[in-house]
């Protein structure tokens, strides 16, 4: 998914909690030249629209400063949220067109209910919900669905034998286990031998 959000260039000597009462969220983009930042104010409802749309690390956002003006890929780095009132308060961008491979936290979605779970009364256990790559900024996928549906009482998967997008590239151990069909709760492994 990509959003397109519009902002302007904070102005100097303005305060953070000034333009919130205004309706406006502080925000900075970074990467766009090296390590300089922009100090950036974007509209409150824009803000709560690309929340619901997009998250932290997975949506790529097409930024446009209008009074710059600059437009550019980023990602959504940060949101800090007000303590008591969890509404945003501030939130930061990072530039990643010509910065190569981005980092990025990619959700799991499981698809389907296992026979082995729903013929033989058995248990999905997942180990892993959010997968961290590293993959081209074109390429970021929403989530990365699993169809678990054929999986019989002991199948496992680990991560290498997902499939995931061109380019990407797990930032972990590619043996690492995602997930298990566990035999029901209560049954041992002896029960399970006597009974072959």
């Amino acid at each position: 998914m990509e959003l397109t959000v519009d902002c302007q260039q904070r102005p100097e000597g303005t305060k953070p909690n000034a333009l919130r009462r205004s309706g406006k969220i502080p925000a900075n983009l970074y990467g766009h030249k090296g390590t300089e930042s922009i100090a950036l104010v974007i509209d409150a409802k824009i803000v709560e629209r690309l929340l619901i749309k997009g998250s932290v690390n997975n949506t790529l956002i097409d930024l446009n400063v209008t009074d710059i003006p600059w437009r550019g890929k980023t990602l959504l780095r940060e949101v800090q949220s007000h303590p008591a009132k969890r509404t945003p308060y501030h939130l930061s961008f990072f530039a990643v067109a010509g910065h190569g491979d981005a980092d990025v936290e990619v959700p799991v979605h499981f698809v389907g209910e296992p026979v082995g779970v729903k013929q033989e009364g058995g248990v999905l256990d997942t180990h892993i919900t959010v997968l961290s790559l590293r993959c081209p900024p074109e390429n970021i996928p929403e989530a990365i669905e699993i169809d678990v549906s054929n999986l019989q009482i002991g199948d496992s998967l680990t991560v290498e034998q997902l499939t995931l997008p061109a380019g990407a590239r797990y930032m972990g151990e590619p043996g690492q286990s995602v997930l298990i069909v566990l035999p029901p709760q209560g049954s041992s492994d002896t029960e399970t031998e006597s009974t072959t």
